[in-house]
C-alpha cells in the first residue's frame, strides 16, 4: 500500500507543500503498516481481483464519473462487479465502473452541483479536500482542471474504494495527480499555506472545537486562497448554536450546529475574509438513502417517523449550508 503514494512523495519536496515531505512517509508507515486493521486483507483481495482492462476512458465531468472501455468482456464485467461488492458499503458517489453502476448512499453529485457554480474555477489549482470520503469529489475537482488534488480521510475502506477507481485511470497515464491520504486534518502540518482551494464538506460538526478546525483550514491556504465549507446549520439569529445532548440524527459525534450568522462570525473571528452563504439545502430522503450498495440504516431511519422535519431525537432535521471565504 505504501507504493500507492510514491508519485506524491516524489512531487512534494519541490512543491508548495514541501514542509510535509519530511513527515508524510512516517505518517503513512504508522497508519498503513504499524497499525493493523482487521478488514484490510479482505479489502485488498477485493481490490486485487479487479481485472486489468485495456483502452479505459474516464469522464470526470459526468455525474457518475463513468469509466468505459470498448474491449470489456462479459467475464471482466462480472469480475468488476464482484470485486467492487467486496468493498461495500459505498456511501459517496455515484460511480460507473464500465457496466457496473454503483448507486451510493449519498448523491454526492447533487452536492457538487450546488457548490461548483459558486467557487473560483479550479483549473490549475492545488486543492485539498478534508473528509473526502471515497474521493468522489476529488475526481470531480480533477475533471474541472485542478493541477493536483489531495484528500484526507481516516477511513481505510474509503482509501480502497478510491484506489479501485485510480487503478483504472492509471492505465491511461503514468501519474494521476489525485491522492487520498488516510489521515485527519489534524495530521496535516500546521500553517502549510500552500493550497489554492480547501474544501471541508461534512466535517465541522464532527469536531469538538469548530474554531480550531476553521483555523486549520485557513492555515492550509495560501494568502488569498479560497475555503469552501459545507456543514450542518440550524435556523436562528447570531449567537444561536445547537449542542445535542447525546446523538444527533443517530450520530454520536456531533458537537456544534450553529446558525448561519454564527457560522459566518466564526469564519471572521479566525481571520477569513468575505465569508458568505452561497447555498442552503434541506437534506432530502432522495439525496441520502439506503441502496443495494449501502444496506445499512440511512436518513429515513434517523428522522422522526411521524415528523420528517425532526430528527429521531427531536432536533431540527439536517439543514446544510455552503460558505465560501478567503484566507
Amino acid at each position: 500500500m505504501l507504493s500507492w503514494f510514491d508519485d506524491l512523495l516524489a512531487w512534494l519536496p519541490q512543491s508548495p507543500l514541501a514542509p510535509w515531505a519530511q513527515h508524510l512517509p512516517q505518517q503513512l508507515q504508522q497508519i498503513l503498516v504499524d497499525k493493523q486493521h482487521g478488514d484490510v486483507p479482505r479489502w485488498l483481495d477485493a481490490l486485487e481481483s479487479l481485472p486489468a482492462i485495456d483502452s479505459v476512458q474516464a469522464d470526470l465531468t459526468a455525474n457518475d464519473i463513468a469509466l468505459s472501455s470498448p474491449s470489456l468482456s462479459a467475464q471482466q464485467a462480472q469480475q468488476v462487479e464482484q470485486g467492487l461488492r467486496g468493498l461495500m458499503p459505498w456511501r459517496k458517489g455515484p460511480f460507473r465502473f464500465f457496466d457496473t453502476h454503483i448507486d451510493t448512499e449519498w448523491r454526492s453529485d447533487w452536492k457538487w452541483q450546488r457548490v461548483q457554480p459558486h467557487i473560483a474555477p479550479l483549473k490549475g489549482r492545488l486543492v485539498l479536500d478534508v473528509g473526502c470520503g471515497s474521493g468522489y469529489h476529488l475526481w470531480r475537482m480533477l475533471g474541472e482542471g485542478a493541477q493536483r488534488v489531495i484528500g484526507v480521510d481516516p477511513s481505510r475502506l474509503f482509501l480502497m474504494q478510491f484506489q479501485a477507481y485510480k487503478k483504472y485511470l492509471q492505465t491511461q497515464q503514468a501519474e494521476v495527480p489525485a491522492h487520498l491520504l488516510p489521515l485527519r486534518m489534524e495530521d496535516v502540518p500546521a500553517k502549510l499555506k500552500g493550497f489554492d482551494t480547501v474544501f471541508s464538506m461534512g466535517v465541522l460538526y464532527h469536531r469538538k472545537s469548530p474554531i480550531e478546525h476553521l483555523q486549520e483550514l485557513k492555515d492550509a491556504l495560501r494568502p488569498g486562497g479560497e475555503l469552501v465549507l459545507e456543514t450542518l446549520v440550524i435556523d436562528g439569529p447570531l449567537g444561536h448554536c445547537l449542542m445535542p445532548e447525546d446523538r444527533y440524527a443517530m450520530m454520536r459525534n456531533v458537537w456544534f450546529i450553529p446558525s448561519v450568522e454564527t457560522l459566518l462570525l466564526w469564519c471572521r473571528r479566525v481571520g477569513l475574509s468575505n465569508a458568505r452563504l452561497v447555498d442552503l439545502n434541506q437534506t432530502s430522503l432522495e439525496e441520502q438513502r439506503q441502496t443495494d450498495w449501502m444496506r445499512f440504516n440511512s436518513l429515513a431511519d434517523f428522522l422522526d417517523p411521524n415528523n420528517p422535519k425532526l430528527t429521531a431525537e427531536g432536533y431540527p432535521a439536517p439543514l446544510r449550508a455552503v460558505i465560501v471565504a478567503n484566507a
